[in-house]
């Protein structure tokens, strides 16, 4: 009896408001009119509880009736109060308070230093620091640009060390995007459409933009879907359009493609994607114009021809290590080499991602960054092509460090959200974004004040390049451009750390092709064999762990790997 007392006391609160409204209810008819409003309020609740114990949904409203909903209250209002109240300066959920702080004060103008000490911990695991120099120098002009733009290119572009990342017009609101787009035209810095093309903002903006050709091809398709030359020339003859880039894969969720919703598409994303209204809007996995290595090198060559010669480059995140090696041997075969390549990490990505890809699918940036730069080393090109890395890029030294591994500049998309004023809600996918960033909800994106954000934008590119410019300063650099893996340390254990060379290193030039071979780097050779132009599909389907190939022919000379 007792223990079916204390179980039926889940009931308490939905029988308290039955009695309640019942009461008041009777003192309103006796006594008085202000007996009304807890009768309604009583009543509203004992109805919810009614509602409860009578659906069949939710197993805890069921036992647990009018209080139950207190659960989905809580969970609802989690990731603020988690934001808010217990995460700690330093928990990366996905970034850390510390890192968007730092954006913050950036984009405002305001003080970034902070005093007592790091927070880090500089003895533990994963830690990594830059060594720097008993000289230091002062570099004036932080206004740091690279020239992008291989041989066959007629239109090279000078692009910063820093800049937007793929954010497509859909995903991010006018005003954001307008808000982005104007302050990279401030800041002089470049802004990638994202496969969603060019809109009617990008263009208001006047910033540099960086087209991306995505499997969709939106703003460059046929009714039926596919590549249209005819559309692409017309587009990409605007000026404002500096680079072309073909998305192969994305660190958000590689290998995956997605849709966006006809009740979502409106006319101005119509417009600018060239997709009717009304019709699901589906962006495939795997591009249609090309399956092959050499095909991909060979659609490269016919952008390049098609704009006029403007830099023509592909952005992936690296999968299958062999695959990428097939693109490098279709670029050796065709004589087609890219402008540039920029290498996304698994950690990126501003889009939304089912959680096994968000998770588990993709390189790391790091990894990938300097098994690409390594790989066009290897076969003897990587001077002809300039190399982006994008993936969680915030701060001056992510930049720093990025370049030090083999990247020519950077692209940050959430860094730059910061900067207009993202809070990391993440509710990117619900059209709920609370600061009006990422959603189509006209009310919503009214919070983004254009003028505003927009010189946050420009602002935080400036200081961030200053940062820079101070940091390869204390390095003893002229430029950041002369950072190498030997000016950071990484931690590996708790008490042992490591060179940049020995954990990063750049391997010799031509190593891949050379007539001797090195034995440290025999599985290098062994991927490259497997590799193949005319193919991405394996060369066979391994049942086991693949044996390590022989060493063909033995150097007369010890070779080391470059330091």
């Amino acid at each position: 009896m007792l223990n079916k007392l204390i179980s039926s006391q889940r009931y308490t609160v939905f029988v308290l408001c039955g009695l309640i409204a019942l009461a008041a209810l009777v003192g309103t008819v006796l006594y008085t009119p202000w007996f009304l409003l807890p009768a309604v309020i009583s009543t509203a609740l004992f109805l919810v509880g009614v509602h409860d114990v009578r659906q069949r949904r939710h197993s805890i409203l069921r036992n647990y009736p009018v209080v139950g909903h207190l659960r989905f209250l809580l969970e609802g209002f989690r990731p603020e109060i988690r934001q808010y109240i217990i995460e700690s300066d330093h928990e990366e959920v996905p970034f850390s308070r510390e890192a968007r702080a730092l954006v913050y004060q950036r984009a405002k103008g305001e003080e970034d230093k902070r005093p007592f000490g790091t927070i880090e911990n500089v003895y533990g695991s994963g830690y990594a620091w830059l060594t720097h120099s008993a000289t230091p120098v002062t570099i004036a002009d932080t206004d740091f640009r690279v020239r992008i733009g291989g041989p066959a290119c007629r239109q090279p572009y000078n692009a910063s060390l820093y800049n937007i990342s793929a954010m497509s017009f859909g995903s991010l609101s006018a005003n954001a995007i307008l808000a982005l787009n104007t302050g990279a035209r401030k800041g002089g810095f470049a802004h990638d459409t994202g496969e969603g093309s060019i809109s009617r903002y990008h263009r208001q903006g006047g910033g540099d933009l960086v087209f991306q050709v995505a499997s969709g091809y939106f703003g460059c398709r046929s009714d039926d879907g596919s590549f249209s030359p005819e559309k692409f020339a017309e587009l990409a003859a605007d000026p404002q359009i500096k680079m072309i880039e073909v998305k192969l894969s994305q660190g958000a969720k590689p290998g995956h493609g997605g849709m966006l919703p006809a009740s979502k598409i409106s006319p101005e994303i119509a417009e600018a994607r060239g997709i009717p209204m009304g019709i699901d809007c589906v962006s495939p996995p795997a591009h249609s114009t090309f399956s092959t290595p050499t095909g991909l090198m060979e659609f490269l060559g016919q952008l390049r021809e098609l704009s006029g010669g403007k830099p023509v480059g592909f952005k992936l995140c690296i999968g299958h290590r062999r695959e990428f090696m097939s693109m490098v041997k279709a670029m050796l075969k065709t004589g087609i080499v890219p402008d540039f390549i920029v290498v996304d990490g698994a950690e990126g990505g501003t889009g939304a991602a089912p959680v096994e890809f968000a998770n588990r699918v993709g390189m790391p940036m790091l990894e990938g960054l300097t098994f690409v730069h390594n790989t066009l080393r290897g076969a003897g090109i990587r001077d002809q092509v300039k190399i982006g890395a994008a993936g969680k890029i915030i701060s001056a030294f992510d930049i720093a460090r990025a370049i030090a591994l083999g990247a020519d500049w950077c692209n940050a998309a959430r860094g730059f959200m910061f900067a207009v004023g993202c809070i990391q809600a993440q509710a990117c996918h619900t059209n709920k974004c609370p600061v009006g960033i990422a959603t189509q909800d006209p009310v919503r994106q009214r919070g983004v004040d254009v003028a505003d954000k927009s010189e946050r934008v420009a602002r935080f590119h400036k200081n961030s390049m200053k940062a820079l410019g101070e940091l390869a300063g204390a390095a003893g650099l002229s430029h950041p451009s002369n950072f190498m893996p030997y000016h950071f340390m990484f931690r590996q254990k708790d008490n042992e750390f490591l060179d940049g060379n020995e954990v990063y290193p750049y391997l010799p030039e031509g190593f891949l092709s050379a007539q001797t071979e090195i034995p440290e780097l025999a599985e290098w050779y062994s991927r490259w064999e497997r590799a193949n132009a005319d193919s991405f599909a394996p060369p066979l389907i391994p049942q086991a762990a693949f044996e390590r190939r022989q060493i063909k022919s033995m150097p007369s000379e010890q070779h080391e790997v470059a330091k």
